[in-house]
């Protein structure tokens, strides 16, 4: 068993090592970039830049690293993009010893990593916590994008909606342990919010292995760790409230993306409520798309990758405007600009 254990240890790593592979097969090549003020980001950049290719930035939500989530998706754009993909803030090899924790300083960090790359306009792709990230650099940074993607991002978030029991989960602090596992059985609670149909029967030992090499407890290079049950620094990433006490979204949601922006949620996303996706398209408005796949939780770039690599694909590189539902059952169905 002792064997077995130790060498089912290293899937993690392993499949680190296959991500890095297949990065550098699509023309990608791993460097970090010194922003200064203790903050150093990495980033996967593309080994040739060629100015004739627009640029795509794309953003990971909570998870292991960007590779872990965008993996399956690179050989769609590699071909017809210089494409970028950070490690955010306290994921992968990117971190900081400055003390802000909002989504707003994780995007002008992000601005400052690109803009060190040569890169000033873009198309932008944010999952979850990346789509927070990619919001807030929309708003600050307007000139700089060219079209948007959000997925399963609740930007449009209110305290009341806690209260009003929108959400699945009770309470802050269960979020917060939840969205940041630190044991095995939270990380299959998070499994199971995460996808329709969960993997079952992962060993409790691979699930710590994971957490232990790979999650975003690191504060820097040293491996320093904290306890999120004993401190506040993982509700800072799931609270609605920075440390002047105002709700950070409400700062720069007020700010309408004024470009091309696709929405995609999925029908049953047991985190961020279709709801939500509903109030983000009414208020980006007629520049807005918002898809609704079915059958899929908010992993949704896993479990229906394929479906989430044609709508980008149509959105970003085939036409101007959002095409029409695809037949069959890869759009199952699509809310158009004139649906509140």
């Amino acid at each position: 068993m002792k064997i077995f254990e130790a060498c089912t240890n290293t899937l993690t790593a392993s499949r680190d090592w296959f991500c890095h592979y297949s990065f550098a097969k699509a023309g990608l090549r791993a460097q970090s970039a010194n922003l200064g003020d203790g903050t150093i980001m990495h980033c996967w950049v593309p080994k040739i830049i060629k100015s004739s290719k627009p640029n795509l930035l794309l953003l990971h939500g909570f998870g292991a690293n960007a590779m872990w989530q965008y993996g399956q998706h690179l050989h769609i754009f590699t071909s017809c993009s210089n494409v970028y993909v950070p490690d955010l803030l306290f994921f992968g090899e990117s971190y900081t010893s400055r003390p802000e924790r909002t989504e707003s300083f994780q995007a002008q960090c992000v601005m400052r990593l690109i803009e060190a790359h040569g890169m000033h306009r873009m198309n932008l792709v944010g999952i979850s916590y990346g789509g927070f990230v990619g919001y807030s650099m929309a708003s600050q940074f307007q000139e700089n994008i060219e079209k948007v993607v959000l997925c399963c991002a609740g930007v449009c978030l209110e305290e009341k909606d806690m209260e009003n029991g929108l959400f699945a989960i009770p309470n802050l602090d269960e979020a917060a342990s939840i969205l940041l596992p630190q044991t095995a059985e939270k990380l299959r609670d998070l499994m199971r919010f995460s996808f329709v149909k969960p993997a079952t029967g992962i060993p409790s030992f691979f699930l710590r292995d994971f957490i232990d090499a790979s999650y975003v407890y690191r504060l820097c290079r040293g491996e320093e760790r904290i306890d999120p049950g004993h401190t506040s620094w993982s509700k800072s990433f799931c609270s609605t409230k920075d440390h002047t006490g105002s709700v950070p979204f409400l700062t720069y949601l007020v700010q309408i993306l004024d470009f091309p922006t696709l929405i995609i949620w999925v029908e049953k996303d047991q985190i961020f409520p279709l709801e939500l996706g509903n109030r983000l398209k009414r208020h980006v408005g007629e520049s807005s798309q918002l898809v609704i796949i079915k059958n899929a939780g908010r992993a949704v770039n896993l479990e229906k990758a394929k479906d989430f690599a044609k709508y980008l694909k149509s959105f970003l590189i085939d036409s101007a405007a959002f095409p029409s539902p695809y037949p069959g059952s890869l759009t199952d169905f699509i809310h158009d600009k004139n649906e509140g």
